[in-house]
């Protein structure tokens, strides 16, 4: 599988971006030998293109989430065995926030952030105060092993765009995350159940599994915006890329469009038919994932590090799989095999870190075909890095994401509000779901919260607004 090719046509997403406001009094300067960090810089060769100090320790805080730490270990080996004389202070938390945002503040951040999870620095305030650095440095450095290539030239399509803020490459987002509906083959098997296509498939398939004494569906209740994304999938899938692009945007009843009506129409169905699992509402993602995994459920809407973070309660032979969202009917614009696939899993290197150039080389560690394919076989998931799940026996999860990936072809899509305005989905989108998909709302008032939610965020002055473009 060329999967140049097939995300080619993949929407680009940045990193959750927001509010400027969580950093007050933090603006820094940018990267390549700015002020503050020139100093910290030894000389420029072909081998060491960033000038890194052999012996300048490097400050590593990684997000203890679904990929977990070990990867980043391998990946400080790495940087080790061509600077054995480099300290590496490494750490791990699920409260990035809550552990880095004060030393952002006084000016003595780590070198390198995986700004990941649920308590992430919020980017759009960290771009706007310049407290990042420039990544395009690392862009035109040769790659570690990959001969006559710059670092550029190595990544899939889009992982550049990805990370860019008015043009400039702030933000490294390292895996390639596919977004659907997961299911366990061996459980289909069994039962002699097959993935629906179309909605009336799915319903009538949601009345198979109910009958069969279990619930059809279950959900993160404590972050419902997990069910926004198969919402929001359909609504694209009926009409179009547009309905995204509008979306990011913040068009005016870009939310209330006739295709949202219609998605939002749909997915109320399995409300009031009683289709999810009871008590799902007050289940964060993990325990309604191990729900899933225990038989308890039979579809849970994911991304692609799903597989990773359940391996520890996943049954053998439970063989999940990733699906598309069934087409509402014939008239969808965009095929049933038709993806959700986007960069994510973000990674900086802050402006004021002590150790800018050392920064710069342990994400070049990390773009190496060796780094790449040991994330891929330590953690089961894609990286940026083309063709580097090339020669490796895939689990069973992820083989189904790169097949996802090859039947979704060029119809893959994506939207990037989410990334743009960390405010929006994680807080306004994120409530209404949690009325919709609990029962308390319909249709009609979940789409009002939605778009109320995000004519706020255009009305508000302090938000730095970016535009999409086809």
């Amino acid at each position: 599988m060329n999967r140049r090719d097939i995300l080619r046509r993949t929407a680009a997403a940045g990193v959750l971006a927001g509010s400027a406001s969580l950093l007050p009094g933090c603006a820094t300067g940018g990267g390549d030998d700015s002020a503050g960090d020139s100093a910290g810089r030894g000389e420029k060769t072909e081998q060491n293109p960033f000038g890194v100090k052999e012996d300048a320790p490097l400050d590593v805080v990684i997000f203890n989430g679904g990929f977990g730490e070990d990867y980043a270990k391998a990946h400080e080996a790495m940087y080790r065995e061509k600077y054995p004389k480099a300290e590496i202070k490494h750490s791990a938390t699920q409260e990035i926030g809550k552990t880095l945002q004060p030393r952002f503040v006084d000016g003595s951040p780590p070198d390198v952030v995986n700004n990941s999870g649920k308590d992430q620095i919020d980017p759009n305030g960290l771009v706007s105060q310049g407290a990042l650095t420039d990544l395009n440095e690392l862009l035109d450095a040769p790659s570690l092993d990959i001969a006559g290539k710059k670092v550029r030239d190595t990544l899939l399509p889009g992982a550049v765009e990805v990370g860019s803020y008015d043009g400039k490459f702030m933000v490294l987002n390292y895996t390639y995350t596919v977004y659907g509906i997961w299911y366990s083959t061996k459980l289909f098997t069994e039962r002699g159940w097959q993935y629906p296509k179309t909605w009336d498939e799915h319903i009538a398939l949601c009345k198979q599994i109910k009958a069969a004494g279990m619930a059809p569906w279950t959900y993160a209740g404590l972050h419902p915006r997990y069910m926004s994304w198969p919402l929001i999938a359909t609504a694209v899938k009926f009409g179009g890329t547009d309905v995204a692009m509008n979306i990011d945007n913040l068009e005016p009843n870009a939310w209330k469009s006739d295709a949202m009506k219609a998605a939002a129409d749909a997915w109320h169905q399995i409300v009031k038919d009683g289709y999810i699992m009871p008590g799902s509402p007050g289940l964060d993602h993990v325990q309604a994932q191990t729900a899933w995994c225990q038989g308890k459920a039979a579809l849970v809407s994911s991304g692609s590090w799903l597989e990773s973070e359940q391996k520890k309660v996943t049954p053998p032979g439970f063989n999940m799989a990733v699906a598309p969202t069934p087409s509402l009917g014939s008239s969808d614009k965009l095929p049933f095999e038709a993806i959700r696939g986007t960069a994510g899993e973000p990674f900086i290197v802050p402006a004021k870190a002590k150790n800018v150039a050392g920064g710069l080389e342990y994400f070049r560690t990390m773009l190496s075909m060796k780094g790449a394919q040991d994330f891929t076989r330590k953690v089961a998931s894609l990286t940026v890095v083309a063709g580097s799940t090339e020669g490796i026996e895939l689990p069973f999860g992820l083989t189904s994401v790169t097949k996802a990936l090859a039947d979704s072809g060029d119809n893959g899509f994506n939207w990037v509000y989410n990334n743009y305005y960390r405010k929006l989905e994680r807080t306004l989108v994120d409530a209404a779901c949690g009325e919709f998909f609990s029962g308390r709302i319909g249709p009609a008032d979940f789409l009002d919260q939605c778009q109320k939610g995000a004519d706020s965020i255009a009305q508000d002055s302090s938000v730095k607004k970016y535009k999409r473009s086809a």
